[in-house]
């Protein structure tokens, strides 16, 4: 405990900021809520020195070891298919996708369901889930302060319903489907805009558009 105290110290108070969802996200509804502020990204070496206060008998080369060990298992491991999980971190998975710099493997592709047709999958990301005990850490340390300053609005996109939904569309019919992310930067807004969107858009009866999946495994398709 002492150790976090001693970083606490020589650290800025963690502050957020609240903003505002869109009126046209929310039924007309205010909808409000914290947001970190961010001070900085620490890279490698930065991460290896505040690791020297919690383990100053080891050096930065065994430090290191341990590192690319890690990355290599994860490599061997992850791509097999299997997941890796460290305990007080959290469960590390993969997340798939189609290869669209490949040339398609579908012997006849249309423009109307490029997804039926067999593709190159290929790693798009990787997916992180916290272990319980390291956001229970993190929270029993965290003392947020509120940032000076108005609640701000998060900026709505210019794009209309239809030009979004048209987007959605031709995401999904480039790839086979659509993630949170890919929606977000292809209509201008944040994700927390972009999923309240998605949600209003597939809830329409008429919406060319479904969800399939849960959670941080859901993704967005034609209907059937």
């Amino acid at each position: 405990m002492l150790q976090v105290e001693k970083l606490k110290n020589v650290s800025e108070m963690p502050k957020y900021v609240l903003q505002e969802l869109p009126e046209e996200f929310t039924d007309g509804k205010r909808v409000v809520y914290p947001k970190v502020r961010t001070y900085t990204l620490h890279d490698y070496e930065k991460v290896l020195e505040h690791m020297h206060v919690y383990a100053a008998n080891l050096s930065n080369g065994v430090m290191r070891a341990v590192f690319d060990a890690l990355a290599s298992t994860m490599v061997s491991w992850m791509s097999q298919g299997h997941n890796i999980k460290i305990d007080g971190l959290g469960v590390f998975s993969l997340v798939l996708g189609f290869d669209t710099e490949s040339p398609s493997e579908q012997a006849e592709p249309t423009d109307a369901t490029p997804q039926t047709g067999y593709r190159h999958v290929c790693i798009k990301g990787i997916k992180f889930k916290p272990d319980p005990k390291l956001i229970a850490a993190m929270n029993s340390e965290a003392d947020f302060e509120r940032e000076a300053g108005e609640i701000k609005v998060q900026q709505k996109t210019k794009l209309s319903l239809e030009e979004r939904i048209a987007k959605a569309l031709a995401l999904i019919d480039k790839n086979g489907r659509m993630t949170l992310t890919d929606y977000a930067l292809a209509t201008g807004q944040e994700r927390s805009v972009a999923s309240r969107d998605l949600k209003k858009i597939v809830s329409a009866p008429d919406s060319p558009i479904v969800a399939e999946g849960s959670h941080s495994h859901k993704v967005w398709v034609r209907r059937s």
